[in-house]
């Protein structure tokens, strides 16, 4: 099983409108393509007063050859989406993990 990872600090003055946008329209956008098994939406809790928010949306694939077809076939159109609604308001970072248990 892969991890693929997506973890986001998004703006405070835009979290609401973010979280209601991922929760209805990306992240079923994301399960559409048939590719993931199972996705986590988690918000870091020890974040300072008067910050903005940081989430990680974790999402589980069979292999590496479904997140290869991912970001080859899907991950452009629907990362260009969220840049384009959320342009400068957000901080991104992705990464990989295998599952050992």
């Amino acid at each position: 099983m892969i991890l693929y990872n997506v973890t986001i600090n998004i703006d405070k003055a835009v979290q609401k409108d973010w979280l209601q946008w991922m929760q209805k329209e990306h992240i079923p956008a994301v399960m559409a393509t048939g590719l993931f098994v199972e996705h986590k939406l988690l918000r870091l809790l020890t974040e300072e007063a008067n910050t903005d928010f940081t989430y990680a949306i974790q999402y589980f694939l069979k292999s590496q050859a479904d997140l290869a077809t991912y970001q080859a076939q899907y991950a452009p159109d629907l990362q260009k989406a969220h840049q384009e609604r959320y342009k400068d308001r957000f901080v991104a970072f992705r990464s990989v993990l295998e599952v050992i248990e």
